[in-house]
């Protein structure tokens, strides 16, 4: 791995984001970026979508988005190609997402916040690693999770 970037989506490099493949199962708990896109596409005023790069390669997708109502940051459809998984890109892509977030650039909000299904034991893991405790509430599978940054 060399040092993992992220790079907002856009005419140049959105078809490799469509080129990127969940692994066996993963789709129960994560959108294709395709999907995401389209929601990126209708809340182009809150979100930003990127693609995590490893050098000039994208191995992954995810997308930071503003809710104004509850002034949070959430984190969004984290994916890793199937064939990148287990490298330690999620845990960067997190991190420069977390580094992205304290710029701003929506709102002036320190809270972050993601869901996640446990049953979901690496990205589970990973988040809460990372330092993300759960909020309190749940959407139907899925427990939200939050961090300050």
């Amino acid at each position: 791995m060399n040092s993992v970037t992220l790079k907002k989506i856009d005419e140049s490099n959105f078809l490799d984001c469509f080129a990127l493949k969940l692994g066996p199962g993963q789709e129960e708990y994560v959108s294709h970026p395709i999907r995401s896109l389209a929601q990126a596409y209708v809340y182009y005023h809150q979100c930003t979508p990127f693609g995590v790069y490893d050098g000039d390669q994208m191995v992954g997708y995810l997308m930071v988005i503003y809710d104004y109502d509850e002034q949070t940051y959430n984190l969004w459809h984290l994916m890793i190609d199937e064939s990148r998984q287990g490298r330690g890109y999620g845990r960067a892509a997190v991190i420069a997402a977390l580094d992205y977030i304290r710029t701003k650039p929506f709102g002036s909000s320190n809270r972050v916040l993601l869901t996640c299904n446990p049953e979901n034991r690496v990205a589970w893991g990973l988040y809460k690693a990372l330092g993300f405790t759960g909020s309190g509430r749940a959407d139907d599978e899925e427990t939200e999770l939050e961090y300050t940054v």
